[in-house]
């Protein structure tokens, strides 16, 4: 059934599945400070979580449709913003004399406004694709073949996402080699989980279709990420 994106109303299983959204972002950006070596590869810990977030990104896509993940990433973002922001403000606050953690504050919460600046435009670039590729998919596809659209939604929306955010990050710092290295890493790990995952969204996205009574097909949908209509 098709449902327009004016009919939707937002129920408590589409909160959920916002609030795990938003969840997976904020805790992604938190532990992405430490790194970890998986087979030899060395990939920041946020890798643990982070694509939850384009997995439950195409969930929302795929059954409510792209103007209501638009509403979810854009809320994602200013959770993420708000909790920088805290953070930040926190780091300069003055901290008693018997307090002897600054230090350990300012290295694992306090983040230069360079990786700042290059998380979260990759994560609006990397999520909105990934919404855009899946919506257009969908249509395409006539519904059939989903594995086809979260597979290769993510293909292009994590390449974005892992290029946009390594270049801006550390281009000058490392040599083009190496950032090259870094993207394709994250881009396969990312998109092995995404891979793996499959099953998993399959069992979410018949659930809530079948609980919420809607299929969103994103016919006449406005695509502009900055739109505040459908």
């Amino acid at each position: 059934m098709t449902i327009r994106p004016a009919d939707i109303r937002y129920s408590g299983l589409f909160v959920a599945v916002a609030a795990a959204f938003v969840t997976c972002l904020i805790t992604a950006n938190v532990i992405s400070v430490k790194l970890v070596d998986v087979a030899g590869f060395v990939l920041p810990a946020g890798i643990v979580i982070f694509p939850i977030s384009y997995v439950i990104g195409d969930v929302l896509t795929e059954v409510y449709g792209y103007s209501a993940a638009r509403r979810v990433i854009w809320l994602g973002f200013g959770a993420n913003l708000l909790f920088v922001v805290s953070v930040s403000i926190a780091d300069v606050l003055p901290a008693p004399g018997f307090w002897p953690h600054q230090g350990a504050y300012d290295q694992i919460l306090g983040q230069a406004p360079r990786i700042l600046a290059a998380s979260f435009l990759a994560f609006l670039v990397g999520e909105f694709v990934n919404s855009y590729v899946l919506a257009k998919m969908k249509i395409m596809t006539k519904g059939r073949w989903l594995w086809t659209r979260t597979i290769g939604s993510t293909v292009v929306g994590q390449a974005c996402d892992s290029a946009i955010f390594v270049t801006i990050a550390f281009a000058g710092k490392f040599p083009v080699s190496a950032i090259v290295g870094i993207v394709a890493t994250q881009w396969i790990a990312k998109c092995l989980y995404e891979t793996a995952a499959t099953p998993l969204t399959y069992l979410v996205v018949n659930y809530l279709k079948r609980k919420e009574g809607v299929d969103m097909y994103d016919h006449g949908t406005r695509f502009n990420p900055f739109a505040v209509t459908t």
